[in-house]
């Protein structure tokens, strides 16, 4: 288990939760496959509602993971859409079409799913904001890490990030189109990308996260270890799977 992680059992669950030296009154958590009430493809904690498993189900795994986090208010569920909407964490914007949500308010709580898409939370020092991300190689190239960043207004230097569980180096594999969109925007991001077979690379999209927070002058950027493709009995996989559940990666602000 990497430094930057620690494990939270709470009864048959199993959440990764941030080691990242944030003030006591930022909560944050990433479910696990552990737990849950769906059947395969999908067990058992899969807590999206449109990939094809049972609503009942996915309801039923959406109220167990409230009472296992005992979280203050329903999560504000958004509909991913892989582009760089960031809307605030409020019951209004609950299903709307967005890849990150932020609140500076206690009690609201910002969630994402994936399931090799890296998801990115966010807050500030002074635990007065949060926010989390969804970021699967589009996302980062359309911009969503530096359009919350804005969202959240204040200094890079007074924010704090953590890098999800997503889909490692080593399985990872795009084509020039995806390198080349990276490149253009940032050179340095050639060193996320190595050779595979002709025209294809293998992506680091931890890297590449990194490296587009870097350039926006964030310092303080944790995580980012854990692969969801080679870890088949802790976490879902489109990818290697195609049909399957999400995760969920969870933030707020405790009052």
């Amino acid at each position: 288990m990497d430094s930057n992680y620690k494990t939270t059992k709470k009864n048959r669950f199993k959440f990764i939760t941030p080691n990242w030296l944030t003030p006591p009154q930022v909560k944050a958590y990433t479910t696990t496959r552990y737990g849950g009430y769906s059947h395969p493809p999908y067990d058992g904690f899969n807590l999206a509602d449109h990939v094809g498993d049972d609503a009942k189900t996915v309801a039923e795994n959406r109220v167990a993971l409230s009472q296992a986090l005992n979280l203050p208010n329903k999560p504000i569920w958004l509909k991913q859409i892989h582009g760089n909407q960031v809307v605030t964490a409020n019951i209004d914007n609950s299903h709307c079409a967005a890849d990150a949500a932020f609140t500076t308010m206690p009690g609201h709580i910002c969630v994402i799913l994936t399931a090799d898409c890296l998801p990115v939370l966010f807050c500030d020092r002074a635990g007065s904001r949060v926010a989390a991300a969804h970021a699967g190689w589009r996302g980062l190239a359309n911009g969503i890490l530096e359009t919350t960043l804005q969202r959240l207004n204040v200094s890079p230097q007074e924010i704090l990030v953590w890098l999800g569980p997503a889909i490692g180096s080593q399985a990872f594999e795009v084509g020039d189109e995806v390198r080349n969109c990276f490149i253009d925007f940032l050179p340095q991001a050639e060193e996320a990308f190595k050779p595979s077979r002709e025209n294809h690379w293998l992506a680091d999209i931890h890297k590449l996260a990194r490296q587009r927070l870097t350039h926006q002058g964030v310092t303080a950027i944790y995580g980012g270890d854990y692969c969801t493709y080679t870890d088949a009995e802790q976490f879902y996989s489109y990818r290697r799977d195609k049909v399957t559940g999400r995760m969920a990666s969870l933030i707020w602000l405790e009052e």
